[in-house]
């Protein structure tokens, strides 16, 4: 977009809004490095550092898109306040895990889940539940199984997925997005209980 490194974060934020794609690979090009600084520097792993970087940009685009953004001047601010409380969710989420034992427990991937967050994002990486989300994988549109066999199976982040299928990460993000409301509504249509014994 010609003159795009111009324009302010808000002025961005609505051409995105309004379905100007690359509006919002501005914003990301723009914050990227500072957001996944501040997110390493405060969780000590690259790894986690790195899915709760792709996970902001999920509630970002979500948000956006759900016109929940209110332009202020304050973008960035907003932006790390997302990143900031997913952190303490993934810590919250990780001393619960710890104080229950998982003999204990029936484990469901999308337990967690709300019409418009995807904290439970993380949890469909465990390496138990793999089996069972390909088979629900399986039952999606193939844009939408793709990117998931991507992230999940062949643990390629977003921009790798975004550039092996030649589409940009807002793309990618999105079908992602579509693909884990998808399954969420199959395993409630179909009765499906995600647990420890349904493995291949």
């Amino acid at each position: 977009m010609e003159k795009g490194n111009m324009l302010t974060d808000d002025e961005l934020v609505m051409m995105y809004a309004n379905g100007n794609n690359e509006a919002f690979d501005i914003l990301l090009d723009r914050y990227k490095s500072k957001l996944f600084s501040y997110i390493y520097y405060t969780v000590h792993d690259e790894s986690l550092a790195d899915d709760i970087f792709q996970e902001t940009f999920v509630k970002v685009i979500t948000r956006i898109q759900a016109h929940r953004y209110t332009a202020s001047g304050k973008f960035q601010a907003w932006l790390t306040r997302i990143a900031h409380n997913l952190i303490i969710d993934y810590y919250r989420q990780k001393n619960n895990e710890n104080s229950v034992s998982k003999d204990e427990v029936e484990y469901d991937v999308f337990n967690d889940m709300t019409s418009a967050d995807f904290s439970y994002e993380s949890q469909l990486v465990n390496e138990q539940t793999l089996s069972d989300v390909k088979t629900l994988c399986s039952l999606l549109p193939e844009n939408q199984s793709q990117v998931v066999y991507m992230r999940y199976y062949s643990n390629m982040s977003f921009k790798e997925i975004a550039d092996t299928l030649d589409i940009s990460i807002n793309t990618a993000l999105g079908r992602m997005r579509y693909a884990l409301i998808n399954m969420r509504r199959m395993v409630s249509e179909k009765n499906i209980s995600l647990t420890l014994n349904d493995l291949c």
